[in-house]
């Protein structure tokens, strides 16, 4: 198999790369997302990585190997391939049986080609529930024709696996870097109301110190909100983390001189409706003066697929790179959260499952989220 990695600006951008070089018969193995730094700044890209068969490589498959690869066939893999196999292959929530066998074919290659009817059925039962997951039908189509690649390998028995590795590869995931440097990190959380901005601050404010070490300062200019900048305050105080208010953008200069010995600064936004640019442009003044690094747009797993596809949108404004999506633990379904990162190439950082200070928080994993939206249930 040949393997390689395209690198573009989106990810429609990389899969169109793959198709020009690779041909439709490409799949895809992988995605994640790199920030390449030229001339100070730092810009977004997403990593594609993708395989195909090369003619001399193809493997044998015959009658008797339907649910996997031929014995003789993964003696020839590298060694690499080989682990890369069984990590896409291999149905993980299936436990591995550990008894040598004795001798003859193994079970594996003693298995019977999958009548096609039984193929299909399978099939049509993963578009049923991805429906039913609330998956839009676009999203669902591009599945299936990935599934549809595989149809020489798939079996009932690891079925599942290849759809939780498909839906994986949708996923580009983003992780949260704390280090010691020359001048503090500078993240900012922004979204619409209630979707938990605060408790996201708080929760990473303590990984960063206790976890991580570092020195943490918070401005919140969530000014509007009775109550916001008191609930922040409280947290600073417990948690022995210096906080200040920033009441126009004007302000901010001064309070970053303040706090210009902090390793990591997190500036707590106000929750803005996105129907109202007016507010939304002024969020961005603050976050301009500020000079931002990251910034992180918090949305809630229990907004419809509709109007989170309408926060993401008008948020553009604010030049967010990744989103964390809270209060999973009282979503109904998940498929909203592949539809966004779908349609606008968004990587996640984190979900939270709770008001827990710092647990009930989880780094983005792909293969943890397509469990959690083929499944509907968090494991």
């Amino acid at each position: 198999m040949q393997i390689k990695k395209f690198i573009a600006p989106t990810l429609k951008q990389a899969s169109m790369q793959m198709k020009d070089e690779l041909g439709g018969e490409a799949i895809i193995l992988g995605t994640r997302v790199i920030y390449n730094s030229t001339k100070g700044s730092s810009q977004k890209m997403f990593e594609l990585t993708a395989g195909i068969e090369e003619e001399e490589a193809v493997l044998e498959y015959s009658g008797q190997a339907a649910g996997g690869y031929s014995e003789a066939a993964g003696k020839n893999l590298p060694d690499e391939l080989r682990k890369l196999s069984d990590k896409i292959f291999i149905n993980p929530l299936v436990k591995k049986e550990t008894t040598p066998a004795k001798s003859g074919p193994s079970r594996q290659s003693r298995q019977k080609p999958e009548p096609k009817s039984n193929i299909e059925r399978e099939l049509k039962e993963v578009v049923e529930t991805l429906f039913n997951r609330e998956v839009q039908k676009q999203v669902v189509s591009s599945l299936v024709s990935q599934l549809k690649k595989y149809k020489g390998f798939i079996h009932s028995s690891n079925i599942n696996s290849y759809v939780l590795s498909a839906i994986a590869s949708m996923i580009p995931t983003y992780h949260f870097e704390v280090k010691k440097g020359n001048k503090p990190k500078v993240v900012a959380l922004v979204g619409p109301t209630g979707v938990g901005k605060t408790t996201c601050i708080a929760k990473l404010a303590v990984i960063s110190k206790i976890l991580h070490n570092l020195n943490v300062g918070l401005i919140s200019i969530d000014t509007y909100r009775l109550g916001a900048i008191d609930q922040l305050r409280i947290f600073s105080e417990i948690s022995n983390v210096d906080m200040l208010v920033a009441y126009e953008p004007k302000d901010i200069p001064g309070l970053m001189n303040s706090l210009k010995n902090k390793d990591i600064i997190f500036i707590d936004t106000a929750g803005r409706s996105q129907n109202n640019k007016d507010q939304l442009l002024n969020a961005a003044e603050f976050l301009k003066a500020a000079n931002v690094d990251e910034t992180y747009l918090v949305l809630s797993a229990t907004g419809t697929t509709r109007n989170l596809h309408d926060v993401a949108e008008k948020f553009k404004l604010l030049n967010y790179n990744s989103v964390i999506f809270t209060k999973v633990d009282e979503a109904v379904t998940f498929g909203n959260i592949l539809n966004v990162v779908n349609a606008f190439d968004l990587p996640v950082s984190f979900l939270t499952n709770g008001q827990v200070i710092p647990d009930d928080i989880i780094s983005a994993d792909p293969e943890f989220i397509a469990n959690m939206i083929y499944t509907g249930k968090i494991n």
